[in-house]
């Protein structure tokens, strides 16, 4: 499906006019149409102008899943403010430093925050007022009643940002990608391509908004004009029952989430029929993991890579190699480029391309990328290089069949007596032994060789880890340099909610006081 639409005021115009009495949003006992929900968010532009607010201005969102979120980003479309979406598993100092970082002006927040935004409230200057969204003390939909519609559209260019997500800030203070009309729109009918969406599916939307697993395939969804049924939070057993008692068509989940879903009691015996796609990615899937995966969901697996910078997907692998034995090593690559995305492989000191099959750096160029970092012009400069290319700091390759294989961020790749170890090549490795339930690899320092691998290992269920075997285990599988040097047990690694180790924070206890040579 391709679009002459250059922003989503019109995207959203366009299927009001089509489908005005077809659903558009589902969410808990709410259903709302298409002709609701374009009258909320005029409102909600309305609101927002009678606030004060003009173009280039930003408003952010505290809480949970709720459709509220979805209004305000597309209301910001309409009127050319922009929607900062903050993660609400962010420390309160972490919270502070994002609502200040965008400069928000009104700060949307759900009852579950109030409390903490309260705590807080003297230590965010720009924000001049709080609006509860649901719950008991709801303050949004009386903010919304108290404005007729407003028609009036503000003249979108388009690389207007009108919606901010901040990158996941696993090595420090997050950044703001501005995602913009032309990025947004260009993923949406980029993965409809791939993944089939159309305005016949029901895409249940489960990941927080504050992602671009939650957010973008919102946004892809009402590009395509089908249904969106949001939940307020990936609860593993709520996401299987409404994959089957609203014949979804379509879900995004995360390895973490999906591990758990594949062990909750009953999971085989709901009815998956309606599913064309489940859609995977944001962090690595054990192999065991995805092989209960493939049980549970045959036939629709898609694993995907991304970044919000590109404004999600930029790579994909889809059912036919998940199922195939005879490509069966393909199960631990990205797949290859969606429509429209460039991947090349450059050296990440000097920029030049590497030879195919060679770890290097992934550059991505295409249409959906982000215009820059709020705020951060420099930061911005180093991501983006003057002719296009995003460079991800991920490091991979590609293979003779135009794979992409991702091996590590560049900066967690272990630089040991000169020799580049990639911990990802380790993590499978080890993930397969039966012991072994989740494993992360990191570097700690060495006299000798200036930085060694060290695993991380959680042990699975009713097992103890022999450290010593594993290693033996390491040993027959990999080269002597990649072996791990030590095993650490742990009962669980630190991971944020899309799924991904936060080995920084591994990492810290043996660098602390040591300066870390960094690629």
């Amino acid at each position: 499906m391709t679009s002459q639409l250059t922003d989503f005021t019109s995207t959203l115009a366009r299927w009001e006019a089509e489908r005005p009495d077809s659903v558009a949003i589902r969410f808990g006992g709410t259903a709302r149409t298409w002709s609701e929900l374009a009258r909320r968010v005029r409102q909600n532009a309305a609101a927002q102008r009678a606030a004060g607010l003009r173009p280039g201005d930003r408003v952010a969102v505290l809480d949970f899943n709720h459709p509220a979120c979805l209004e305000l980003t597309l209301a910001c479309a309409q009127i050319g403010t922009a929607n900062a979406v903050v993660n609400f598993r962010l420390a309160p100092p972490e919270i502070v430093y994002v609502v200040n970082d965008a400069a928000a002006r009104i700060l949307f927040v759900g009852p579950e925050f109030a409390a903490a935004v309260a705590q807080v409230r003297d230590q965010l200057p720009t924000v001049e007022r709080v609006i509860q969204v649901g719950g008991a003390d709801d303050e949004y939909e009386a903010w919304l009643a108290a404005h007729r519609p407003d028609p009036e559209v503000h003249p979108a260019h388009p690389d207007d940002c009108f919606v901010q997500l901040y990158t996941s800030g696993t090595t420090g203070f997050p950044k703001g990608a501005m995602l913009t009309h032309r990025g947004m729109l260009a993923h949406a009918e980029n993965c409809a391509v791939d993944f089939r969406i159309d305005p016949d599916a029901r895409v249940q939307v489960a990941m927080p908004l504050y992602h671009v697993g939650g957010t973008s395939y919102a946004l892809i969804t009402i590009s395509a004009g089908a249904q969106i049924v949001m939940l307020r939070l990936p609860d593993p057993a709520t996401v299987l029952e409404v994959l089957e008692s609203e014949r979804i068509t379509h879900t995004f989940l995360v390895p973490a989430l999906m591990a758990v879903m594949a062990q909750v009691p009953g999971a085989a015996d709901h009815d998956f029929s309606a599913l064309k796609a489940v859609t995977y990615g944001a962090s690595p899937m054990p192999l065991p993991v995805m092989r209960a995966c493939l049980e549970l969901f045959p036939g629709v697996m898609h694993q995907v890579y991304g970044m919000t910078e590109a404004c999600g997907v930029v790579s994909a692998l889809g059912p036919e190699d998940h199922e195939d034995p005879a490509v069966a090593h393909r199960l631990v690559s990205a797949g290859r480029p969606i429509h429209n995305v460039e991947i090349e492989i450059r050296d990440p000191a000097t920029g030049g391309p590497v030879p195919r099959g060679e770890v290097g750096e992934i550059w991505v160029r295409t249409q959906q990328l982000m215009r820059g970092y709020w705020g951060k012009p420099d930061a911005t400069a180093a991501a983006i290089t003057p002719d296009g290319w995003l460079r991800s700091g991920d490091g991979g390759y590609v293979d003779a069949d135009g794979y992409v294989y991702v091996t590590d961020r560049i900066k967690d790749m272990i630089i040991s007596g000169g020799e580049n170890i990639y911990p990802a090549e380790i993590e499978r490795v080890l993930a397969e032994h039966p012991t072994v339930a989740d494993v992360a690899v990191i570097g700690v320092p060495d006299d000798r060789w200036g930085e060694v691998p060290k695993a991380v290992v959680v042990p699975a269920p009713g097992c103890e880890v022999d450290t010593e075997a594993l290693l033996a285990y390491c040993r027959e599988r990999l080269a002597g340099f990649k072996c791990p040097k030590s095993v650490d047990v742990a009962e669980e690694l630190p991971r944020n909610l899309t799924g991904k180790v936060l080995k920084k924070n591994l990492r810290e206890p043996y660098w602390e006081g040591r300066e870390r040579r960094l690629v």
